[in-house]
């Protein structure tokens, strides 16, 4: 997410340097002294961007993450283990209902608890905000859907808290290092940055970076959006098609 120096070669031979970074200076010097002195300097301007700034909305939404998939897969799996879900086969709930119902609350505590921790972060790190609020909201919102959706479809069908446990985990870690939550993926092998475009995390934290670092509206974003609407359509239609009661 940083560049150092940028060099064009062309009609016009000229190279862009960024005074912030450490490396900055040196490079400029090697680039003379290697016969770039007929390269014409051009000056960047912007906003620095602090490495909190980068990596808070990679956080946040890893924290969403985490209590989504563990929250509600933990849950139905208890109720599954405890005889409760038996019970409740006896009723006109049908499974599709009971996920939906699953969720709403869910996702009702998750925004509430994502809301606080933004607002807490903000008021202690003072980050960087240039896009629209509702925005980002909604896209969290969407996010969560998505990420409570795949929760429900891994404990579908498990009546056992240890291997729900082993799956989440089994899921969470590689959203955790391929999803640019820490780092970013520029530079990786093809094939890692292909993988990172399966997992729904990636979407979500791409997404809300842009949507507070650069200021992307919904247009930019549109692409993210629509693959996190159709996964968590994906998980929750193949949950409640595999759900089992007891």
């Amino acid at each position: 997410h940083q560049v150092d120096m940028l060099i064009e070669d062309g009609k016009t031979p000229a190279y862009w340097i960024n005074r912030n970074a450490p490396s900055g200076y040196l490079l400029e010097r090697i680039l003379w002294g290697s016969g770039g002195n007929h390269y014409q300097k051009r000056t960047v301007t912007g906003d620095k961007i602090r490495y909190v700034d980068w990596v808070l909305p990679g956080v946040l939404s890893f924290n969403m993450m985490m209590g989504c998939l563990f929250g509600v897969g933990y849950v139905i799996v208890r109720y599954r283990k405890n005889g409760f879900l038996k019970r409740l086969k006896a009723t006109p709930l049908t499974a599709l209902e009971f996920l939906m119902a699953q969720m709403t609350s869910r996702l009702i505590l998750m925004m509430l608890i994502s809301s606080t921790v933004y607002i807490g972060c903000d008021f202690i790190l003072d980050f960087n905000m240039q896009g629209s609020y509702l925005l980002l909201f909604f896209t969290a919102l969407l996010g969560a859907v998505c990420m409570i959706s795949l929760g429900l479809l891994v404990a579908a069908k498990i009546a056992s808290e240890e291997l729900a446990g082993g799956l989440l985990n089994l899921i969470t870690w590689p959203m955790m290092i391929l999803s640019g939550v820490w780092f970013s993926l520029e530079g990786t092998h093809p094939f890692v940055q292909y993988a990172a475009q399966l997992l729904p995390l990636t979407h979500l934290v791409d997404s809300a970076r842009a949507i507070m670092l650069e200021g992307a509206g919904l247009t930019d974003i549109a692409p993210h959006l629509l693959i996190l609407s159709l996964m968590s359509m994906s998980f929750l239609l193949i949950g409640a098609k595999i759900f089992r009661w007891e």
